[in-house]
């Protein structure tokens, strides 16, 4: 999509125009197979220079929004003001996950493959999963609500956790821990937008589990 200069992140992208063919929506939609396909083709996707996609809505940035369940509770915590995206510090969150880039991949655009590659990567950034767990995309998600939902599409996975032992590798994420839904529901003021959405729809997300 652009050339790079050195030393500066790229982040995955699709064109906007492609997200509106498909069907543009807002909020969360389960038709997965609709969406991701086409998104993952290598021809349809690419990278920008991190600084011109926040600020270019012609470009969705592809983010992974993985939700860790176990045994019905679903892990939250609260973005510390070390995180990378200041207009979500303080707020309440139940989906790990960031932007992707190609700082190890010598690729101009990513296949299925390599995006699960690289969720799985964005995830052990940010905590150790001592456990093993099965992962399900189930939905992807839309706000164009506000100016940080408009440049960003999310694509919601479930890991499904064999056991709750997950500690944190990165310490913007703090009061860590596995809430409930009721729990989550009773929170969901103090909520990231996204999480509002998630915790709005979580027996259909988890439906998977």
């Amino acid at each position: 999509m652009t050339q790079r200069l050195p030393q500066e992140e790229m982040v995955l992208c699709v064109r906007r125009q492609l997200f509106d063919e498909l069907g543009s929506f807002q909020g969360l939609n389960f038709e997965v197979e609709r969406y991701l396909p086409a998104f993952l083709a290598r021809k349809n996707n690419g990278f920008l220079p991190r600084a011109q996609a926040e600020n270019d809505p012609s470009f969705k940035q592809l983010i992974p929004y993985v939700l860790l369940v176990h045994a019905g509770r679903v892990l939250h915590y609260v973005r510390g003001k070390k995180g990378g995206e200041s207009r979500l510090h303080a707020k309440g969150s139940v989906g790990v996950g960031g932007h992707l880039n190609d700082s190890d991949e010598s690729l101009f655009s990513w296949d299925e493959t390599a995006y699960r590659a690289g969720v799985a990567r964005e995830v052990a950034e940010e905590l150790n999963l001592q456990t093993s767990y099965r992962d399900n995309i189930r939905a992807l998600l839309n706000d164009d609500s506000n100016e940080v939902g408009r440049v960003h599409l999310g694509v919601v996975h479930v890991f499904t956790l064999e056991t709750d032992r997950v500690a944190r590798r990165e310490n913007a994420l703090t009061q860590i821990g596995f809430l409930t839904p009721d729990e989550l529901r009773a929170r969901r003021d103090s909520l990231e937008t996204w999480s509002q959405l998630c915790v709005d729809a979580l027996a259909r997300l988890l439906d998977c589990a």
